[in-house]
């Protein structure tokens, strides 16, 4: 599991395993958001699997799928109320990081300033400057 941190509240990674969860508890994390539509790939868990494990170790969990047909204004605004209702650290999850990394973005639109939310994200290792028209709305 390849942990990149975005800030205090929310880290990103490309797929888990429920094996991995156990290790998110102890690091701190109070929430895992999947971002990856199951079926992607033939060895991927399933949704439910990671919820289980999720479940079974005390952690909130939530299905945010974002596949081909793209970022919906629904998306974005689930994921904002799954950070702000989290009172922790927040895991999001997707195949390498970057769907979840672009909802996480596009969540803080009006929240934070576009240039802290690039610089965040690059920070973590992930390029958002082309969301940089739709990060400047308030």
């Amino acid at each position: 599991m390849d942990l990149k941190r975005i800030n205090d509240h929310v880290s990103v990674s490309g797929q888990i395993q429920p094996e991995d969860v156990a290790a998110l508890k102890a690091a701190g994390f109070v929430a895992i958001v999947n971002n990856r539509p199951d079926g992607e790939s033939p060895d991927q868990p399933t949704s439910a699997e990671i919820e289980a494990a999720a479940k079974a170790a005390g952690l909130h969990y939530y299905a945010i799928p974002l596949g081909r047909e793209g970022v919906s204004p629904d998306m974005v605004e689930q994921t904002k109320s799954v950070l702000e209702g989290s009172a922790g650290p927040v895991f999001c999850f997707c195949r390498s990081g970057t769907r979840s990394t672009t909802l996480w973005a596009l969540s803080q639109a009006g929240e934070m300033e576009a240039g802290e939310i690039i610089r965040e994200a690059a920070e973590a290792g992930y390029d958002m400057s082309h969301l940089a028209g739709h990060l400047s709305r308030s």
